[in-house]
């Protein structure tokens, strides 16, 4: 008996129900890192307010600058209504502008990703509580967080896909991008008035005590990163984004270890036209049949239409300045010094000598998007805005737009159409 007494109490006891039971994600046991807390969410949470507000203001100001509601080919988000309400004339000056614009833009969306991801990660959680609502506020945040974080998801996939491919995406990317950013803006804007008074408190004061920290684990396991250590890893992540992705917008050394913004890293070979190009003409099926002596340009206008080869355009007044070039890629070139004829000169030629209309440009590629582009009166009458025949003191390269391409301050580069064939003032 003695001997069946011992083995009893030898026996190991079983654990209680509730611990032998299932966790789950709706389960607040079910997380258990230490490094959650309303602090570590609240810092995170006011660099992306911060970050987040400045992507949002560059990317409004890309697709003004494409001016989409100027005419339908540059119009690449047909239906987007009210959505358009703030689009203006985009001006020329500085004139460089959108390179400032759209370099900050994809550049801070680049470096946003850790900080972003370590966010979700930081209030995942809540992403599962149960039940889904305990009041219309809480409904009300949880439409925001879904909101916020399928629209961030979204917009930062489509962005990033755009900047590290040629695009991959089934439909067009600035539909597609400029959809999905309304969709997180809105998301955005709640979250914000939601959230932020809260996170401000929790920055200032801390948790107050005695009450419970409603993101950190409540079983946590034994840390082996602080918070502050986690904070540092997320900014290292974000440091080396940075020094990888922001040199497409300056030369020399920087532009040769941006490894995380390839588009725009060709330079055609050396000498004058030895700057980045995206669009070559391989790609769009132009050779040099195309742009030889047979080449002409037509120009439309009050005057009716005529027909301009290279050699005549080249006894026509030269005009020379300096402009960068720089795409929504995030990519741009220094200023070139390029040469040629005024778009204003033209549009007089074209029967517009007082006050030069807008112009629709058309190109001679055979493929690829904004073979047609439209361009503003403003643009047009800006003295800097040429038809460039050269470039850096040179003709221009077949990949550099040979024989003639548009080149106006602070547009983006896609509206500085290559191999010019026709230009229609007064057509907008």
């Amino acid at each position: 008996m003695s001997e069946r007494r011992r083995i009893r109490v030898r026996l190991p006891a079983l654990p209680p129900p509730s611990l032998r039971a299932l966790r789950t994600p709706a389960d607040p046991a079910f997380w258990r890192s230490p490094v959650r807390g309303a602090r570590f969410t609240a810092v995170l949470g006011v660099i992306l307010l911060v970050g987040l507000t400045l992507l949002s203001v560059t990317g409004l100001l890309s697709y003004a600058a494409y001016n989409p509601d100027l005419h339908p080919v540059n119009d690449k988000t047909p239906g987007k209504g009210r959505l358009g309400f703030y689009l203006f004339a985009w001006p020329t000056g500085p004139h460089w502008l959108y390179r400032l614009t759209q370099g900050l833009h994809v550049t801070v969306g680049i470096v946003l990703v850790p900080v972003l991801l370590a966010k979700l990660w930081s209030v995942v959680p809540r992403l599962f509580a149960l039940p889904p609502a305990r009041s219309a506020a809480h409904a009300l945040e949880r439409v925001s967080l879904l909101l916020l974080v399928g629209g961030a998801l979204f917009t930062f996939l489509t962005g990033l896909l755009n900047i590290q491919l040629d695009y991959v995406f089934p439909g067009s990317f600035y539909a597609l991008h400029f959809y999905g950013a309304w969709v997180f803006l809105a998301g955005f804007v709640a979250h914000v008035a939601l959230k932020a008074p809260q996170a401000v408190r929790v920055l200032r004061r801390g948790i107050p005590r005695g009450e419970p920290d409603a993101l950190a684990a409540p079983a946590p396991l034994p840390a082996t990163l602080s918070r502050r250590g986690a904070l540092a890893v997320v900014g290292a992540g974000s440091l080396l984004l940075l020094v990888t992705s922001a040199g497409r917008s300056f030369d020399g050394p920087l532009r040769r270890i941006a490894l995380l913004t390839p588009r725009g890293g060709t330079d055609p070979g050396p000498g004058p036209n030895a700057f980045p190009v995206n669009k070559t003409a391989a790609a769009v099926r132009i050779g040099p049949a195309d742009t030889g002596e047979r080449w002409r340009l037509t120009v439309r206008g009050r005057a009716g239409e005529f027909r301009l080869s290279l050699a005549e355009l080249l006894a026509m007044e030269q005009h020379s300045a300096r402009l960068p070039i720089a795409c929504v890629e995030g990519w741009s070139t220094s200023d070139q010094l390029w040469r040629g004829v005024r778009l204003a000169d033209l549009a007089a030629l074209a029967g517009h000598p007082d006050r030069p209309p807008g112009v629709l440009v058309e190109s001679l590629q055979r493929s690829g998007s904004f073979r047609k582009a439209a361009l503003r009166d403003n643009q047009v009458r800006d003295a800097r805005s040429l038809l460039a025949l050269e470039v850096n003191g040179a003709p221009l390269s077949l990949d550099h737009g040979c024989p003639a391409r548009i080149i106006v301050p602070a547009a983006p580069g896609v509206l500085n159409t290559k191999w010019v064939e026709t230009l229609t003032f007064g057509e907008p």
